[in-house]
């Protein structure tokens, strides 16, 4: 109230200077809250990601020194006790709740402890689609202290055998759909006392057992948690298979510790217990496993599972069953922004998007047709013990670096010789810092390595990095960082690229081709095609004296013992391989000219998969696929 000298407050008067103070410190609070924002725009997301990266890293801590130790497992047991009827699980029409899953993976262990003699520590190989039993059957094993290995359901006959054989299981369980390809390689197991198990009722193939039968008969009564006395932080829980930098598949070694942090994804990515998460991932992957269900299983959600990815029925499902968590990988969110346009796009309840891979048009494009998600796309790898989320809405970045993120999980990045194929080390010995991301190895980041391949996890391991003694793992991936602290995704190094959403190990697909009777040496490499993720696969070939290229039984070959998206869609016929000094094949040049007929001289061909054989790359041909009306 005024006064003929200033104002009244509370019934005290002050002079109209006084006011002006007042009102200053008022908006004092408001102004330098203004200047922060300003200064450091994402300070607020910032400050949230490192509170929950705090409280989990301290929940993760608490798990550690638990006796007897707590794990994922006990996550899903706490939240049967709590939500019994709570739909755990929606799989083509039927739905079942966290109990359900849970007397079915009891069942699970019952029966293949009583059939196969299962204890704790013995291996068991999952060869499986995805489908509601994948869950409990990997429930029941861990229930038991049984580590699963989870093989990918695209490898047929050699890759097969390694991936199962490299992780050291005598049990192998399979459904109907892969039976063929199990009975390819039977011979092999039932000569190394494998025991194979069919999820059917029978089974009329000598050496495979049928095992739903079993299960059913079994007790669904809750197990002994002594049967798991022996598990730790440490133990190994799952085998995941990645291509690496060379060779066949390897099978990471993914401990307790390790499923946990990676479990931890969702939270960290603003993910609650209220929440729907959609997977349409294949769930022997790290993606659809380890965050997808794993994950779930930690905020205690629902799951919509799907067999394989649908961009038709992507967001009628998602209506459907009201998700609010979708995961992608760069090809399907592109696949989604391929459809054709619709007027209800935007109608749906999915706020959250979680995933890896995504270029930044595609990223744009689907924000401004499907609305304000949350993209969360992510760096890491199956094996690595560095990665990065991006939990801002800037498109087109994996993540931030932030004084927190480097102090727990110690990171840098150096400079690495594309031709050599090795970091770059200065007079004394020591890596120069610049765009190869290697993280630290420590007891709170540990690299468990590959079972059964002590060659290939010593390649992992960079020594000397920044001081004499230290000791890294090496990611094989170019990053950078800019002036904002926020991390790119760059490029790939070394003998691998991505394809369809799958890394490709070349010298497997090199290995391959060479054993086609007119090839005498391949180089294999990616290449880019324009408005496609990753690199497409693409083969430079040398032929065997008086030999001419056939056609025909080089695509049985490639189609007999890789899936399809490790086949060389290119071969280009050359006189002879490039080398270097040291008598490595030569990919920069044969990667930067591509595969346009017009450009290069020498015979170029493409896998035709309607034909059945390898024709010649016209300039049609390329035209056709430039305009997407060949689809790869």
């Amino acid at each position: 109230r005024k006064h003929p000298d200033g104002w009244y407050l509370n019934g005290r008067a002050i002079t109209t200077p006084q006011v002006f103070g007042l009102t200053g410190l008022a908006i004092l609070p408001l102004f330098l809250l203004k200047t922060l924002k300003s200064l450091f725009p994402y300070l607020g997301e910032d400050c949230v990601y490192m509170l929950r990266s705090l409280r989990l890293g301290l929940r993760l801590t608490k798990y550690k020194k638990i006796k007897p130790f707590y794990s994922i497992v006990d996550c899903f047991l706490d939240a049967v006790r709590r939500n019994p009827r709570k739909t755990f699980l929606h799989f083509e029409g039927r739905a079942y709740s966290y109990e359900e899953v849970d007397k079915q993976s009891n069942q699970v262990a019952r029966a293949l402890q009583a059939t196969a003699g299962l204890k704790e520590g013995d291996t068991v190989a999952l060869f499986l689609g995805n489908e509601p039993c994948y869950v409990w059957l990997w429930l029941g094993l861990a229930k038991i202290g049984c580590p699963a290995a989870l093989l990918n359901f695209n490898i047929r006959s050699k890759s097969l055998l390694h991936c199962f054989s490299c992780c050291g299981a005598k049990v192998l369980i399979t459904s109907a759909e892969l039976k063929d390809a199990v009975e390819e390689v039977l011979p092999t197991l039932q000569a190394q006392d494998i025991s194979v198990y069919l999820l059917s009722e029978t089974c009329n193939i000598q050496g495979i057992n049928p095992l739903s039968d079993k299960i059913s008969q079994a007790s669904d009564q809750p197990l002994s948690r002594d049967l798991r006395a022996n598990v730790n932080i440490k133990t190994t829980a799952l085998y995941i298979y990645t291509s690496g930098t060379t060779g066949l598949p390897k099978a990471a070694v993914i401990t307790h510790e390790r499923l946990w942090a990676a479990s931890f994804l969702q939270s960290v990515s603003g993910v609650t217990s209220e929440d729907v998460f959609y997977i349409n991932l294949p769930l022997y992957h790290s993606a659809g496993f380890l965050i997808g269900m794993t994950g779930a299983i930690e905020r205690g959600i629902t799951i919509i599972l799907r067999r394989k990815f649908s961009a038709s029925q992507f967001w009628d499902d998602c209506r459907k069953h009201n998700v609010t968590v979708m995961q992608y990988i760069g090809e399907t969110m592109r696949y989604l922004c391929n459809t054709p346009r619709k007027d209800n796009e935007k109608n749906h309840s999915v706020r959250i998007a979680i995933g890896n891979g995504v270029r930044t048009d595609v990223w744009t494009e689907f924000l401004n047709r499907f609305g304000d998600i949350k993209v969360r796309e992510l760096y890491a790898a199956t094996e690595g013990n560095i990665g990065f989320i991006n939990y801002t809405s800037k498109v087109g970045v994996v993540g931030r670096a932030n004084f927190l993120h480097k102090k727990i999980l110690p990171y840098t990045l150096i400079k690495f010789d594309i031709e050599k194929e090795e970091p770059v080390r200065n007079a004394q010995g020591l890596c120069v810092e610049t765009g190869l991301l290697v993280g630290k190895i420590t007891k709170i980041s540990p690299f468990s390595g590959y079972a059964g391949n002590q060659q290939q996890t010593e390649k992992k391991r960079l020594r000397d990095v920044l001081k004499k003694g230290d000791l890294y793992f090496n990611t094989g991936d170019l990053l950078l960082i800019d002036r904002d602290s926020f991390v790119y995704f760059q490029d790939r190094v070394g003998d691998t690229f991505r394809w369809k959403g799958e890394n490709v190990a070349t010298s497997e697909v090199a290995d391959i081709l060479t054993m086609v009777h007119c090839i005498l040496e391949a180089n294999v490499y990616g290449v880019k095609v324009e408005g496609h993720e990753g690199r497409i696969g693409m083969a430079a070939v040398t032929l065997k004296e008086r030999e001419t290229f056939d056609c025909s039984d080089t695509f049985k070959q490639v189609a007999n013992y890789l899936p399809a998206y490790a086949r060389p869609r290119f071969i280009r016929v050359q006189p002879c391989l490039e080398m270097t000094g040291t008598f490595k094949m030569k990919k920069v040049r044969l990667v930067e000219e591509g595969f346009n007929p017009a450009d290069i001289k020498d015979p170029l061909y493409f896998l035709d998969p309607e034909k059945k054989a390898y024709v010649p790359l016209t300039e049609e041909i390329y035209a056709a696929i430039a305009s997407r009306e060949i689809k790869l």
